[in-house]
């Protein structure tokens, strides 16, 4: 497989000559730590990840992911890849501060999320399933599952997961049949059919929301 090389300089380009991100910066939260420097840093770390750990296991993900006895095993080398991803903080990049994220601009997650799924799309879409429970959670959460989830999903211990797919009308939101009804007590009955979940079981974390 021919080496996976980052375009780090495009990407500041666009960044700070094209959109003129520096300017937008300074109008919303976190974007005033958001500097040159800072972009370059980021884009430049983030590429020596794409390039030295998700590349070279590009490959193995076409073989996919092996179950035995009830257990999810992801193919070799996703687990360390992943390790490595949150021991990096990537997992925290633009979470909210109060629950150990930095606080940075989501612009900056999207950049850095275009070069690890073109690094290696099939481990990318882990990590990119806990940024949908996460996004779901920070606006429709109630504050009690903020509290239990967020800083776990943040921080990388925790994945999550969305359920979508189901066998009528694949993953169109308009077309899906599936309806959680409201109980007293806080909890849902939820009624449908289902038949793929995406990153629904693995091994790289311990739970998975």
């Amino acid at each position: 497989m021919p080496d996976y090389k980052v375009p780090v300089s495009d990407y500041l380009f666009l960044f700070n000559q094209v959109l003129d991100m520096q300017s937008k910066y300074q109008h919303i939260e976190g974007g005033t730590e958001a500097t040159p420097d800072m972009l370059e840093a980021i884009f430049s770390e983030a590429a020596k990840f794409c390039e030295n750990e998700l590349a070279p296991i590009y490959q193995t993900g076409d073989k996919g992911c092996t179950w035995n006895d009830g257990v999810v095993t992801t193919p070799a080398g996703f687990k360390e890849a992943y390790a490595k991803f949150i021991e990096a903080g990537w997992t925290t990049l633009t979470g909210d501060p109060d629950l150990g994220g930095q606080g940075l601009p989501p612009s900056l997650s999207i950049a850095v999320n275009e070069m690890m799924t073109t690094a290696n799309w099939a481990w990318a879409m882990y990590p990119g399933l806990s940024e949908g429970a996460i996004a779901t959670l920070e606006t429709s959460g109630t504050d009690q599952q903020k509290q239990d989830y967020l800083s776990k999903l943040i921080s990388g211990v925790w994945s999550g997961t969305m359920c979508l797919t189901e066998p009528h009308c694949g993953t169109d939101l308009g077309l899906m049949k599936t309806k959680a009804t409201p109980n007293d007590d806080g909890s849902f009955n939820v009624n449908g059919t289902k038949i793929f979940i995406s990153a629904g079981e693995h091994d790289l974390t311990e739970n998975i929301v």
